[in-house]
């Protein structure tokens, strides 16, 4: 990557994952949790040392959609990244149940949308990575939420591809496995992973990520060559 590139994480709690906020304005790739986001750090800075990556958490725990474009200039645009990760749905959802404070789906269409116009107005070179948020269903969490939730990801979905964005799936990932042992194995609650949740989601995002160039360095164009003339 060219000096000084940024791949910014932001979300909720699923991001946030204990990262230490008293990094964010003083040390690149330290403080990132015990998340997805270290697991794909890690593997990258390993795999790439060379190639002058730095990684940001902004993840906040509880945020939804509304809570993140509240703070979405000074946690986002302002840091200029070149590759921004987004992962936010669930507590539009979650709550709405326990606390009659979530976001109905038309308005976190608008609101996310709205997010992807500002930044590629004010980013117009950032590569969008839209993540698309989960849930397994488990005994305090009633089908009706859930079902709200694959909603959410339906949406996410679809604006990944009206904006030609990366998409990561995720949902589906956690279905196939529910049964292989358990919910609980991968979700601890049905809703925050584990770290074998974690892993899957990082070897995921690696995955889809990784089929593109959009982590390559940027090389410096080669000098045109010069014919000299000679004269007998």
């Amino acid at each position: 990557m060219d000096e000084g590139a940024l791949v910014l994480f932001q979300g909720d709690s699923i991001t946030e994952c204990g990262r230490r906020k008293e990094f964010d304005e003083v040390l690149f790739n330290t403080g990132l949790g015990e998340g997805y986001v270290q697991m794909i750090a890690s593997e990258l800075l390993c795999s790439k040392p060379r190639d002058d990556m730095r990684f940001l958490n902004r993840g906040i725990s509880g945020n939804r959609i509304v809570d993140i474009y509240a703070r979405w200039r000074i946690d986002a645009l302002n840091l200029e990244p070149r590759v921004l990760s987004l992962l936010v749905g669930v507590n539009d959802v979650v709550h709405e149940h326990f606390y009659r404070n979530g976001v109905e789906l038309d308005r976190f269409n608008s609101v996310y949308r709205m997010l992807i116009d500002w930044t590629l107005e004010a980013l117009p070179d950032v590569k969008l990575v839209l993540m698309e948020p989960f849930i397994l269903s488990i005994s305090l969490i009633v089908p009706k939420l859930a079902d709200q939730v694959f909603e959410r990801g339906e949406c996410v979905r679809s604006i990944s591809r009206d904006y030609d964005t990366l998409f990561v799936p995720l949902q589906q990932l956690f279905t196939d496995r529910r049964d292989n042992p358990e919910v609980r194995f991968w979700l601890s609650d049905g809703i925050h992973p584990t770290p074998a949740g974690h892993r899957l989601i990082a070897d995921q995002w690696l995955k889809v990520v990784g089929e593109t160039n959009i982590l390559e360095p940027k090389r410096a164009p080669r000098p045109p060559k010069l014919h000299l003339r000679t004269f007998s």
